[in-house]
This record gives structure tokens, C-alpha cells and sequence, in this order.
């Protein structure tokens, strides 16, 4: 039940006692509970609440039903203990700490971080963290924070892997050093190739190379349940992420196969093919954030080269395992839609799109295989 669940029973079960203002002493009851003022319960209106608060709740409308008196009367009752410290300030001084923490070590966004991070510790979502601030944290949830703050900002390991999940497309994906992090500039390839799949007819067969954590392939195959989708990748342990996250979506028609790029699909043939290889040139790669560097795996962000060494194999090899009017689709570095076009056209592709990220950066690449003239 969520909050205005609650508050409904609430109403209802001090109506049946011939309360006079039901909802007033609801309202009291659930705002004391929650260590908010009266006005403020609507804003959370769709919260759930723990089971310890719901219980506080129960007890109080069990008591005034009992004994006939209102909330405010109830209170002042030493037969009922109710907990009125309000540990706000004491709790957001700890969570600005954390902040300041943070930002000393030069992580982007600390405050959203901090949050995610007090969020996950105390169980409960980011969106309704304040109001959750309101009551003790225990030394233990205390020392679990302070483990992860430090990881976080002396260490800087990325928060996704602190937090061991991360969403993209709207699902949850669970993420380890053995995977790239999701980002949302992917989402625009898998919206871009939604597009065109959903008007194909049958079940088409798709190919995501280089899958990793299985995002692309697993996000395609919930919003597409018609698709039949392969993810490949050469890391066995990005395998094994992989399909834990298939079994944590139940994305049944979404399958992983141990693949060097085309190596295990001799003779198979799919609609369309998705890749998104590691394209960050070999002197760029020595620059890049301290979160990247050096924690996410090497081999799923360059190819020790240029950064065109899987486009140019991909796109050389891709109409081979294409149907007829099959597709290609690429993500691409900042700037390499240009170059990645040109091999795709070099290698029989006609070029059908080129779409930005958020950044207003070409970041996807799709081509058409070309028919024979």
C-alpha cells in the first residue's frame, strides 16, 4: 500500500469508530510517523512505506479506536510510545559532508552521486530520499556509506559498479568491472533500430556484436518480443553478466553466444546487425577520466588502433550475414560518423541515417545492404 492508501484506510477505519474529523487525525497520525509536515504528505502520495512505519500506524489507530481520544491526546499517553525525534538536520549534515567529500576529490556531480549512494545504502528511492532522512540511520548503515564514499571519491571507482546495477532503456541491468557501464547515448541506437524493426514483418533475426552486458540485445527484445536476438561477445565474463541480466529482465527471446565478431554464425544469415565495438583510438584512450581508465575493461573501449579496426571489419564482413535489404547500424565516437559511413558505403551499405546524441554529437550510423544492380 502506498502512502494515500494508507491514508484512505486510515480515514475509513476511524470513520467506522464515529471519529469526527477522520481524515485530520489520519493525517496526524501518518505525518508524525513520517517526520513530515501535514501539507507535505501529498507530495509523496505514491511512496511505499516500510513495514515498521505501517506497523507505528496500526498501533496508533488501534489505540484511539480503543480508547476513544484523538491523535493529539494519544501522544501525551504513556501507554503508547511514539517516537517524535526528528533526526533531518542531524542526517542532512551527514549528506552535505558527503557532498563536500566528494566534490574534494573532483568527482562530476557529487550531489547526484552522494544521493545514489545514501539512497542504496538505506533502501530506498533517490526521489524520496529526504523523506527518508527523517529517521535514524544506524552505525552500520554509516560505516557502509562512508566504505562506499571513499571507493567512490578517493578511489573513484564509477558509482554504477558501487551500486552494482544501473538502468538503461528503462530496465535494470547489473554491472561489473567485467562490462562497460550502459550510457544513455546508447539508448539512441537502440530507439533508432526500434524504429525500423518494428515495421519489419515476421520475426526478424538480429545480431548485437559486442554485446557486453546485454543492454542493446535485451532492451530490442523486451520492446520487441516478436524479434529473435543473438548477442555475441569474446568475453566469456561479459557472458556471463550478460545472461544474468537476461534472466533479471526474462527476456526469453534473447539468447548470448561466444562469438570473435562473425566466427560462430558461419552460414547464418539475420536481418539486421548492431554493433556497438570499442572505438576509442589507442592515444585517446591514455586520457580518458579515472573512472574509465581504470576500471572498466580495456579491450570494450579501444582496439589499440585508430579506433576503426571493428567498423572496417564489420562493415567488410556484414553483407555476408545479411539478408536481403538487411541492416547495419553503428554507435560511433564523436568523430567518426564520417569516416564509419565511408566504409559502410565502400562495403555495399547505402546510408540512411546519421543521428545525433544529446550532446548534438553524430552518434549513430545505419545503412541499408545495397542489391544488386
Amino acid at each position: 500500500m502506498n502512502l494515500l492508501e494508507i491514508l484512505n484506510f486510515s480515514k475509513e477505519y476511524l470513520q467506522k469508530y464515529s471519529f469526527s474529523k477522520p481524515r485530520l487525525e489520519s493525517e496526524k497520525i501518518i505525518s508524525n510517523v513520517l517526520q513530515l509536515d501535514r501539507i507535505s504528505l501529498y507530495m509523496y502520495s505514491d511512496i511505499e512505506l516500510s513495514e515498521e512505519q505501517k506497523s507505528k500506524i496500526k498501533v496508533c489507530l488501534r489505540e484511539m479506536a480503543r480508547k476513544r481520544i484523538g491523535f493529539d491526546e494519544l501522544i501525551k499517553s504513556k501507554d503508547v510510545h511514539i517516537d517524535t525525534v526528528n533526526y533531518k538536520n542531524e542526517n542532512m549534515e551527514l549528506l552535505n559532508k558527503s557532498i563536500e567529500y566528494l566534490k574534494k576529490y573532483g568527482v562530476p556531480n557529487p550531489k547526484l552521486d552522494t544521493e545514489y549512494i545514501f539512497s542504496y545504502v538505506l533502501n530506498v528511492s533517490r526521489l524520496v530520499l529526504t523523506l527518508n532522512l527523517n529517521k535514524k540511520i544506524d552505525e552500520s548503515a554509516k560505516d557502509k556509506i562512508r566504505e562506499l564514499l571513499i571507493a567512490r571519491g578517493k578511489h573513484r571507482k564509477p558509482l554504477q559498479y558501487l551500486l552494482g546495477e544501473w538502468e538503461f532503456f528503462g530496465y535494470p541491468f547489473k554491472v561489473d568491472e567485467r562490462v562497460l557501464i550502459p550510457r544513455s547515448d546508447t539508448e539512441i541506437l537502440v530507439e533508432q533500430c526500434k524504429f525500423i524493426l518494428k515495421e519489419m514483418s515476421g520475426t526478424p533475426k538480429v545480431l548485437d556484436i559486442g554485446t557486453g552486458s546485454g543492454a542493446i540485445a535485451i532492451s530490442l527484445g523486451k520492446e520487441l518480443p516478436n524479434c529473435n536476438i543473438i548477442g555475441a561477445d569474446i568475453s566469456t565474463g561479459a557472458l556471463e553478466v550478460a545472461k544474468t541480466n537476461k534472466s533479471l529482465n526474462n527476456a526469453t527471446n534473447v539468447n548470448f553466444v561466444h562469438s570473435d565478431v562473425f566466427s560462430a554464425f558461419k552460414d547464418q544469415k539475420f536481418d539486421f546487425i548492431i554493433s556497438n565495438p570499442p572505438y576509442i583510438p589507442q592515444n585517446e584512450y591514455k586520457e580518458l577520466m579515472p573512472e574509465v581508465l581504470n576500471y572498466e575493461p580495456e579491450n570494450a573501449l579501444t582496439d589499440n588502433g585508430d579506433g576503426y579496426y571493428f567498423y572496417s571489419k564489420i562493415s567488410k564482413e556484414a553483407s555476408d550475414y545479411l539478408n536481403d535489404n538487411g541492416f547495419l547500424a553503428f554507435e560511433v565516437g564523436y568523430n567518426q560518423a564520417e569516416n564509419v559511413s565511408e566504409l559502410m558505403q565502400e562495403n555495399g551499405f547505402d546510408i540512411l541515417s546519421i543521428v545525433k546524441d544529446y550532446g548534438g554529437i553524430n552518434r549513430v550510423v545505419i545503412g541499408k545492404k545495397r542489391g544488386d544492380k
